[in-house]
């Protein structure tokens, strides 16, 4: 199970929604909306999707049960905006990190911490998409699947091209940009994973020199520094 200390970060995504002009009833509507979504996180997560009904999610959020349905059809629809709306809250921060204006190296370093962060702080959400998808309920979300995968897609894609420019600095080894982001791509959520197994045992920041060290030993070229000299 995830550590008890970590939070479905609803304020930060609320945060990229909102807009200037919002009047207060709309910014009271978005907050009835983050505590549905919270309450339905925590009991999908304690007694798994399908042993949740709706009835409960309204009840948690001390809604009635007439007003959950005005914000969302059914707890499918409910299931599919928590993770979409994790998703595109992993899109915006990468992609935040990946179009900064510094050197290639530092930048794939903070990509590292920053998803590790946005892994970290959502834990219970992860952890709910794995237990349903590979518990049975794969074909049932199969759509939601194919979103959040052209979405890791195209953060994957800024990735590699980090990598890219490192190659043309000769900072990195002619390795194909995609397969770098790939395979650090899968080296950091492992790492996470092990995290989320024990976080004593396995505690994500420390052994992110760990990571580096793995990692980037393989793929520099010998003599360069971080910034290419």
């Amino acid at each position: 199970m995830p550590p008890k200390h970590t939070a479905f970060p609803m304020e930060a995504i609320l945060s990229t929604q909102k807009k200037p002009a919002l009047s207060r009833r709309e910014q009271d509507r978005l907050r009835h909306r983050e505590l549905m979504l919270l309450a339905a996180l925590d009991l999908f997560s304690q007694k798994g999707f399908s042993n949740v009904s709706m009835h409960e999610i309204a009840q948690t959020a001390e809604f009635a049960i007439g007003t959950l349905y005005k914000f969302f059809k059914n707890k499918e629809d409910i299931y599919n905006t928590l993770l979409l709306e994790i998703a595109d809250l992993f899109h915006v921060t990468l992609t935040g990190v990946l179009t900064e204006k510094i050197d290639c190296h530092r930048k794939i370093q903070k990509y590292i911490r920053a998803y590790g962060d946005l892994f970290m702080a959502n834990s219970k959400a992860v952890h709910l998409y794995f237990a349903e998808t590979f518990g049975g309920n794969f074909n049932i979300r199969a759509a939601l699947t194919k979103q959040f995968q052209a979405t890791y897609d195209a953060g994957e894609a800024l990735l590699a091209s980090a990598f890219a420019e490192g190659t043309q600095k000769g900072l990195y080894l002619p390795i194909r940009p995609d397969y770098l982001a790939m395979t650090l791509n899968n080296t950091v959520t492992a790492f996470l994973f092990k995290w989320l197994d024990d976080p004593e045992k396995h505690p994500f920041e420390a052994n992110i020199p760990m990571i580096e060290t793995i990692f980037f030993q393989g793929i520099m070229v010998k003599g360069k520094g971080e910034d290419g000299e």
